[in-house]
């Protein structure tokens, strides 16, 4: 089980779960808008329902708005800033913070899934390269299997370990595969792992299944690479309209105005907030991307 602290929560698990009972009312509520979040925290390691979750993001968001604003309307009363102005801007910022508390920590079990699958899909094929090349040279599943779990396929590694671990411990190499294939987010990984329970059972050629399966998932990501390209010229004629046609032709055009209408527009601040338009699209551009690209690749 994890023991790992969950992000923006200063507190161990235990007396997380204690102080959060207060809002398992809550809990209740919010959780069932979320049917994979037990799925998700299960995935995460950590010993919490998903009612216990919500209702510590709940908790803990509070937290932070109510310290961020006592911090800030603190600071402004000292500096003698207005009351009703400091009451408002403390407000605003601790609505803010607690607000994004609130949705991270909802969140991290999604994210944190994301990125487990990623890590694992991502070093999928040249694992099964390499398993491939060492059941050919007649090296038993077994020690393939410790082979890759000792190997630098990161999160990979460590789901072939568990299974290492399995077997050491009197399970069979079906059973510590099978329980693998449950307990894992990614479909990619499930199926290969399926697909070689189910020709350990019938007795197939290992090999030539790797093989099949290999051939399949290279497949499946050249249709996913070309899938990914005609994604991107859409978004690569969006980019060339706003980041580079729309801002040299509104540049000039407000330059135009100002000298022929004489309107009083202060350029230094107009160039500035351009810049800094185009950074944040540049920034949306880049995030766009890479949320289309397909895992694995």
């Amino acid at each position: 089980m994890r023991k790992e602290r969950i992000p923006f929560v200063p507190l161990p698990l235990e007396r997380m779960r204690k102080i959060s009972r207060r809002f398992f009312g809550f809990g209740e509520i919010f959780s069932g808008m979320f049917p994979r979040l037990e799925w998700e925290i299960d995935q995460t390691g950590y010993d919490l329902n998903e009612v216990e979750w919500v209702s510590i993001a709940i908790d803990f968001s509070l937290f932070y708005t109510l310290s961020v604003f006592a911090f800030l309307f603190g600071v402004t009363v000292i500096a003698h800033i207005e009351f009703m102005r400091s009451v408002t801007v403390s407000l605003f910022c601790g609505a803010c913070v607690g607000i994004f508390t609130f949705i991270y920590i909802l969140f991290y079990p999604k994210m944190f899934v994301r990125k487990r699958v990623k890590g694992i899909e991502e070093n999928l094929s040249p694992a099964l390269h390499h398993m491939l090349i060492q059941i050919r040279s007649g090296i038993p599943l077994f020690n393939t299997l410790i082979y890759i779990a000792r190997s630098d396929y990161g999160e990979l590694s460590k789901v072939f370990q568990r299974a290492v671990n399995e077997i050491q411990t009197g399970k069979s190499e079906i059973e510590a595969l099978e329980k693998i294939a449950r307990e894992n987010p990614s479909l990619n990984f499930r199926r290969v792992i399926w697909q070689i329970v189910n020709a350990l059972k019938t007795g197939a050629d290992i090999g030539e299944t790797m093989k099949e399966i290999i051939e399949n998932l290279t497949n499946e990501q050249i249709i996913a690479i070309k899938r990914y390209g005609s994604q991107l010229n859409p978004i690569a004629l969006m980019y060339m309209m706003l980041a580079v046609i729309f801002p040299t032709l509104g540049v000039t055009f407000v330059l135009i105005l100002s000298m022929f209408m004489g309107l009083p527009i202060d350029m230094n601040v107009f160039f500035y907030a351009v810049l800094i338009l185009l950074v944040i699209f540049q920034f949306f551009i880049i995030t766009i991307i890479k949320s289309k690209r397909p895992l694995g690749i």
